[in-house]
Protein backbone atom coordinates (compact mmCIF):
# COMPACT_ATOMS: atom_id res chain seq x y z
CA UNK A 1 0.00 0.00 0.00
CA UNK A 2 2.78 2.39 0.64
CA UNK A 3 4.08 2.17 -2.89
CA UNK A 4 0.94 2.40 -4.22
CA UNK A 5 0.63 5.89 -2.41
CA UNK A 6 4.35 6.87 -2.78
CA UNK A 7 3.11 6.55 -6.74
CA UNK A 8 0.26 8.88 -6.14
CA UNK A 9 1.92 11.24 -4.74
CA UNK A 10 4.90 12.09 -7.05
CA UNK A 11 1.77 12.09 -9.84
CA UNK A 12 0.29 14.78 -7.87
CA UNK A 13 3.80 16.13 -7.39
CA UNK A 14 4.22 16.25 -11.47
CA UNK A 15 0.98 18.18 -11.73
CA UNK A 16 1.90 20.44 -9.34
CA UNK A 17 4.82 21.71 -11.22
CA UNK A 18 3.26 21.80 -14.47
CA UNK A 19 0.56 24.47 -12.40
CA UNK A 20 3.05 26.16 -11.57
CA UNK A 21 5.02 26.46 -14.75
CA UNK A 22 1.24 27.30 -15.60
CA UNK A 23 1.01 30.27 -13.52
CA UNK A 24 4.21 31.67 -14.69
CA UNK A 25 4.00 31.97 -18.16
CA UNK A 26 0.09 32.64 -18.18
CA UNK A 27 -1.20 34.12 -20.62
CA UNK A 28 -4.07 35.57 -18.21
CA UNK A 29 -5.22 36.68 -15.49
CA UNK A 30 -7.77 34.07 -15.06
CA UNK A 31 -5.39 30.83 -16.47
CA UNK A 32 -3.27 31.44 -13.38
CA UNK A 33 -5.76 31.87 -10.82
CA UNK A 34 -7.23 28.47 -12.40
CA UNK A 35 -3.64 27.52 -11.71
CA UNK A 36 -3.57 28.30 -8.17
CA UNK A 37 -6.93 26.70 -7.23
CA UNK A 38 -5.34 23.33 -8.88
CA UNK A 39 -1.94 23.86 -7.01
CA UNK A 40 -4.62 24.78 -3.52
CA UNK A 41 -6.11 20.99 -4.64
CA UNK A 42 -3.51 19.02 -5.61
CA UNK A 43 -1.90 20.24 -1.95
CA UNK A 44 -4.98 18.67 -0.26
CA UNK A 45 -4.49 15.57 -2.06
CA UNK A 46 -0.90 15.12 -1.19
CA UNK A 47 -1.48 16.35 2.01
CA UNK A 48 -4.49 13.59 2.82
CA UNK A 49 -2.19 11.18 0.80
CA UNK A 50 0.39 12.04 3.93
CA UNK A 51 -1.84 11.51 6.17
CA UNK A 52 -2.72 8.00 4.97
CA UNK A 53 0.31 6.69 5.03
CA UNK A 54 1.54 7.89 8.37
CA UNK A 55 -1.71 7.93 9.88
CA UNK A 56 -1.26 12.02 11.47
CA UNK A 57 -4.33 13.65 12.47
CA UNK A 58 -2.38 16.98 12.75
CA UNK A 59 -2.13 16.46 8.43
CA UNK A 60 -5.36 15.65 8.07
CA UNK A 61 -6.73 19.06 10.10
CA UNK A 62 -4.19 20.73 7.73
CA UNK A 63 -5.59 19.09 4.45
CA UNK A 64 -9.20 20.72 5.96
CA UNK A 65 -7.97 23.61 6.64
CA UNK A 66 -6.71 24.31 3.18
CA UNK A 67 -9.56 22.94 1.48
CA UNK A 68 -11.71 25.11 3.14
CA UNK A 69 -9.63 28.62 2.65
CA UNK A 70 -9.66 27.58 -1.26
CA UNK A 71 -13.26 29.07 -2.02
CA UNK A 72 -12.08 32.22 0.10
CA UNK A 73 -9.28 32.70 -2.22
CA UNK A 74 -11.39 32.65 -5.37
CA UNK A 75 -13.72 35.03 -3.91
CA UNK A 76 -11.18 37.23 -3.16
CA UNK A 77 -9.98 36.78 -6.99
CA UNK A 78 -13.29 38.32 -7.96
CA UNK A 79 -13.99 40.57 -5.75
CA UNK A 80 -10.28 42.18 -6.74
CA UNK A 81 -10.94 42.07 -10.19
CA UNK A 82 -14.03 43.76 -10.33
CA UNK A 83 -12.92 46.98 -8.07
CA UNK A 84 -11.69 49.68 -10.01
CA UNK A 85 -8.17 50.72 -9.69
CA UNK A 86 -7.03 53.79 -7.98
CA UNK A 87 -6.30 55.76 -10.79
CA UNK A 88 -10.22 54.98 -12.81
CA UNK A 89 -12.89 57.57 -12.04
CA UNK A 90 -16.62 56.75 -11.61
CA UNK A 91 -17.94 59.17 -14.16
CA UNK A 92 -17.38 57.08 -17.48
Amino acid sequence: MAVYLSVIALVLLGTLALGLVRVGRGPTPGDRMASVLLGGTTGVALLLILSASEGSGATLDTALVLAVLAPVLTVAFIAARRRPSLGESDRG
